[in-house]
């Protein structure tokens, strides 16, 4: 009895609903965060150092939470767990959920989903599994490779799991279906899209809503394409592998391998982006959703794996020179117009809040903040994350006035609230 008074006092300490309140690139999947009374610049040796978490397994993932509770996934040993920490960096629990990918860089990559009521993940070889935030206890597991036939791509499965009303989806890919919606309370299967026989790249989708229909896009190694949320059925696709963005330019043959980057959307206009020289399309969704039309095509921001975001009238991200080297870029909306495109260290991560930008340089850590202005790249202050190994892939994150950085095995929170 005591034991269950713990637990149901533990559970109304969580918020209330059902509705995504944590999740990958933040609550819309377009990398922007509020950002109430965050500072606009920072002293020279940066903001305050709150806490550093250790242990939490080595991965690219980011974390997620509601500022009471946090969420970190990591691989130990053969296994990847998810951490639960506290708003102050206290671990409350660990919890194995799923093998981990064994080949070339097989750290964790899903980051948890998060909906106040449940927290989800997807393991790096395809086991989609369901915790109880407060004990960390497994409320369901499914092996999604196995079940549906998925095939994953060279660097295992990188998706982060996507949440909405009673469903969670999951793209297995392979001959026998493409994208797949599961209960989220009980992980049984809801539908099964048709197959277009391709392999996952390591994009998470982005639920779209237009008129009265959902819509979830998303990239697999080949195709761009969008599923009716209610049924599962393909709306409409584009061959992004196939496309060539300039005669005579020299695209790395990987490219149409490695899609990385969720979806941007606004007012029926879809953007992709891919790295290696691919470029970035521009798509305007026709009314109700049953078809896109390319609108213009872009080379300067091919995007490698570290996110843009929409501001404005504008799109920022870093575009890749050579897997060493890239810019920052700032792209128009409408056209895809450069706007600017600017050195700084090096390509990495950008995620918004406040019409700031908070860009990551994947190299050495150079962490910088810098104001959304389509007219110049200012940076108003930087300074260098000084803890974990590996290289800076995980996207940070921005919560309750706190900038979390995830770098290997420990996770960092950072003051960054208006003084």
């Amino acid at each position: 009895m005591r034991k269950v008074l713990i637990l149901w006092l533990l559970i109304l300490t969580l918020p209330a609903g059902s509705q995504v309140t944590a999740q990958w690139r933040g609550p819309a999947r377009d990398g922007i965060y509020p950002g109430e009374n965050l500072a606009e610049s920072w002293p020279s040796e940066g903001p305050a150092l709150l806490w550093q978490a250790e242990g939490i397994g080595t991965g690219y993932s980011s974390v997620s939470g509601d500022g009471d509770y946090l969420f970190v996934t990591g691989k130990k040993g053969d296994q990847d767990v998810m951490t639960a920490l506290t708003a102050e960096g206290k671990i409350r629990w660990q919890t194995p959920f799923g093998p981990a990918f064994d080949g070339p860089f097989p750290e964790t990559r899903t980051t948890p989903t998060y909906d106040g009521e449940r927290v989800y993940a997807i393991s790096g070889k395809g086991t989609v599994a369901c915790l109880d935030p407060a004990t960390g206890s497994i409320v369901w597991k499914v092996d999604g490779i196995g079940k549906f036939g998925g095939v994953s791509g060279t660097w295992g499965v990188c998706e982060s799991p996507l949440v909405f009303g009673n469903t969670l989806i999951y793209t297995p890919a392979g001959p026998s279906t493409t994208m797949v919606a599961l209960d989220k309370t009980t992980g049984k299967t809801i539908w099964t899209s048709a197959s277009i026989n391709d392999t996952t790249a390591y994009v998470s989708p982005r639920l779209i809503r237009t008129g009265n229909r959902d819509i979830i896009a998303t990239l697999t190694e080949r195709w761009f394409f969008g599923v009716d949320a209610a049924d599962g059925r393909i709306l409409w696709k584009f061959d992004f592998a196939s496309y060539h963005p300039l005669p005579g330019l020299n695209i790395w043959p990987g490219a149409p391998r490695t899609n990385t980057i969720t979806p941007l959307y606004d007012q029926e206009m879809i953007y992709i982006t891919g790295g290696y020289d691919h470029g970035g399309l521009m798509f305007r969704l026709s009314a109700g959703g049953d078809s896109i039309t390319r609108v213009w095509a872009d080379t300067v921001l091919d995007c490698h794996h570290g996110g843009v975001v929409k501001i404005g009238n504008c799109i920022y991200g870093s575009n890749w020179l050579d897997n060493s080297r890239g810019n920052w870029c700032c792209l128009d909306w409408a056209t895809g117009k450069t706007l600017y495109e600017e050195k700084w260290f090096t390509k990495g991560a950008m995620i918004a809040a406040g019409g700031m930008l908070y860009i990551l340089d994947e190299k050495n850590g150079h962490m910088g903040l810098v104001k959304a202005d389509p007219a110049r790249f200012e940076v108003t202050g930087s300074f260098v994350v000084p803890s974990g190994k590996g290289p800076f892939w995980a996207h940070p994150v921005i919560s309750h006035g706190k900038l979390l950085i995830r770098h290997g095995d420990v996770l960092m929170a950072y003051d960054i609230s208006r003084k």
